[in-house]
């Protein structure tokens, strides 16, 4: 009897000890990247790997989108924890920008870090004849998904120009990869991508096809103002490319929103730049990575959580 009963209790004990195990692994961490041909997807893949062996408990998955505008409304609606996005998009979500793919203000997001500058990168093929914005007109071009940051960006800059996509000889709305491979092919001109310098599209289509990176003057760029900012591609990023090029950049962040907890969003941060160089790895985009200038226009409130971390680093008073 006393065997049964203490039988009973280390059954009951174990049981718990699983069910306590069982809910500590219940820390899920969705982080919400882009198309797997861009920059977001394989910086999000080493941040996934990052939170996994750090957080303690937690389990979590990578989940490709059509990058910013749908990351954010995503974690609006709670179904992720951390997302990639652009700064004017995230500008925009506050805002409620319907025209921006966001029906109303997004009210939870909350802010982890700024990280690196997209850079908007317009390319052509040099058998189209483009060498300048005025060019594209007749031209077919793709923009990026639809309602991304990417188109997003480039509707901004096509304003700048005193141009619309109706002066376009067609529009595309696709995903970098499948730009790539119609320009390739030969069914289309010109794509726009706003992405990190080396963005794995373009030097695949650079190493198949010559190309010419277009240029967005810094006078355009002035007009639109923040968070736009006059930037350079420098020349040799991509194949064929044998000068530097003006064109504009807008600022990344990394994104939370206000269901995360203190602890798990404190950790996010502290573990992004405690691996600085598995990010780096993965992208050489993360070498702008910077914890002094993590709070550089920041759009939303910080995260309580990501707020402890810069005042233990000394970077937030």
């Amino acid at each position: 009897m006393k065997t049964t009963k203490l039988f009973a209790a280390g059954a009951l004990a174990l049981a718990m000890g699983l069910g306590a195990t069982a809910a500590k692994a219940q820390e899920f961490i969705n982080v919400l990247t882009g198309g797997t041909s861009g920059v977001y997807y394989p910086l999000g893949v080493a941040l996934a790997d990052i939170y996994g062996k750090g957080i303690a408990g937690s389990k979590t998955q990578v989940q490709s989108t059509k990058a910013s505008v749908e990351n954010l409304n995503l974690l609006q609606q709670g179904k992720g924890e951390i997302a990639f996005s652009l700064g004017d998009s995230v500008q925009e979500a506050v805002k409620g920008n319907k025209e921006a793919g966001f029906p109303a203000p997004l009210d939870k997001l909350r802010g982890i870090a700024a990280i690196y500058p997209n850079f908007i990168q317009i390319v052509a093929s040099q058998e189209s004849g483009v060498k300048s914005l005025a060019d594209l007109k007749g031209k077919s071009l793709s923009v990026g998904a639809p309602a991304s940051g990417t188109e997003l960006n480039a509707r901004t800059i096509f304003a700048a120009a005193g141009m619309k996509y109706e002066d376009l000889g067609k529009v595309e709305y696709l995903p970098f990869a499948e730009s790539v491979e119609l320009i390739k092919n030969r069914q289309l001109d010109a794509t726009l991508q706003s992405a990190g310098l080396g963005v794995a599209s373009i030097r695949d289509l650079a190493t198949s096809v010559p190309i010419t990176v277009v240029a967005v003057p810094k006078a355009e760029v002035e007009k639109i103002g923040a968070p736009y900012v006059a930037a350079t591609i420098p020349a040799g990023t991509y194949e064929g490319q044998t000068a530097d090029v003006e064109t504009a950049a807008v600022g990344n962040f990394l994104i939370t929103h206000s269901g995360v907890s203190d602890e798990t969003a404190y950790q996010m941060t502290k573990l992004l730049f405690e691996n600085l160089p598995q990010m780096v790895a993965a992208h050489a985009a993360a070498k702008r990575i910077d914890p002094a200038k993590a709070l550089d226009g920041m759009p939303v409130p910080l995260h309580p959580g990501a707020e402890r971390y810069y005042k233990e680093a000394g970077i937030l008073k």
